[in-house]
């Protein structure tokens, strides 16, 4: 990272900006940084951030692309990458991104949550089980995961896979199981 005074002056002003709500402000200012830096990795996250923010996927779809060439080590560059393409509808470039990031850190739980989505979406449910499960056991307390895999085991014929589920989440999430009972038709007993 770059720390010259002019740099540190430059962030800050963008800083401020963003605070302020000058998005456009605070992208032309990293963009004159960028000028000064072309590859400096926290310039070309700040760029795909706050293009993401204004809504520009694909300005910040391709900062992204230009900070994964020249920083392939930055897990969460990949994951923001697979996100964003995701998003944009392109789960054949969001895949590979998703396990690139997963690759750098299997701990990574919202890729392996990301990339259950897109398995899900393309009807590939034993390798969504798998992602979910691993999501799951990293994030065991979040109810994004469980959800999904209730709703994955029931595509795959697999309802008392879900009713497991649903019992596990009565115990710390209620409202979700109570959702997934509602969508499901599933009537779980409180577990004892």
């Amino acid at each position: 990272m770059n720390l010259s005074p002019a740099y540190l002056f430059h962030k800050w002003v963008a800083m401020g900006q963003l605070v302020f709500g000058r998005h456009q402000a605070a992208l032309e200012t990293f963009e004159a940084m960028r000028q000064r830096a072309p590859q400096d990795r926290y310039v070309l996250a700040s760029i795909a951030h706050v293009r993401a923010q204004m809504g520009d996927k694909l300005g910040a779809i391709a900062a992204l692309r230009v900070l994964v060439a020249h920083h392939p080590e930055q897990e969460a560059g990949w994951f923001n990458l697979g996100y964003l393409l995701h998003e944009a509808g392109d789960r054949v470039a969001a895949e590979p991104a998703f396990r690139r990031a997963l690759s750098l850190d299997v701990k990574m739980d919202r890729a392996w949550y990301g990339l259950a989505l897109l398995l899900i979406e393309e009807r590939r449910f034993d390798e969504a089980v798998a992602a979910l499960k691993e999501n799951t056991r990293l994030q065991p307390m979040s109810p994004y995961g469980w959800y999904q895999l209730a709703r994955v085991h029931l595509d795959r014929h697999e309802p008392q896979e879900a009713e497991k589920i649903i019992r596990h989440l009565k115990g710390f999430e209620p409202k979700v199981a109570a959702q997934l009972e509602r969508e499901t038709g599933l009537r779980v007993a409180q577990p004892s």
